[in-house]
């Protein structure tokens, strides 16, 4: 059974593809969407306040190696802090709790042993709930399929 996902950007993007970014992010380099189409907007206007909504039918395949994450765990947190110092990984998809700019801060500050893991979890109180699924694999963006794009502005 099928699912729409959202990705927003600074560009309507009807072909996904895996780009190698200056950072790394939090499951390591891949094409990223959310099931939340209000958080897709917010990614899309951060910059300028104008951005673009691409929304895809993702079409799960049981022969993808898949890591899911439900929730911020240590294992998630340990998966993020690895890829985010760079280490890959060989999943073709990961899904799971985004590590928001205020989140990140927290996990950096955690990978650089400025604060341990028991301040981690104290500080990590999402305002709001998150998702990202994170596609790393040619044979991973063959599950979706460019359904509708349309451009978004900042509503603030």
């Amino acid at each position: 059974m099928g699912m729409i996902l959202y990705h927003g950007s600074k560009v309507l993007v009807k072909s996904p593809e895996i780009r190698l970014q200056k950072y790394n992010k939090d499951f390591y380099f891949g094409f990223y969407c959310t099931l939340i189409r209000e958080q897709a907007t917010r990614w899309a206007v951060r910059f300028d306040g104008v951005g673009y909504l691409s929304e895809y039918l993702y079409m799960p395949d049981d022969s993808l190696r898949v890591k899911r994450f439900t929730e911020m765990t240590e294992e998630w947190l340990d998966f993020i802090v690895s890829c985010r110092l760079g280490h890959p990984h060989d999943y073709d998809i990961v899904e799971g709790p985004m590590a928001n700019d205020t989140i990140f801060n927290y996990v950096q500050n955690f990978a650089d042993g400025k604060i341990s893991r028991e301040a981690f979890w104290e500080l990590a109180k999402f305002k709001r709930p998150t998702h990202q699924i994170s596609f790393h694999t040619d044979r991973a963006l063959t599950t979706l399929s460019f359904v509708k794009g349309s451009e978004v502005r900042d509503e603030e």
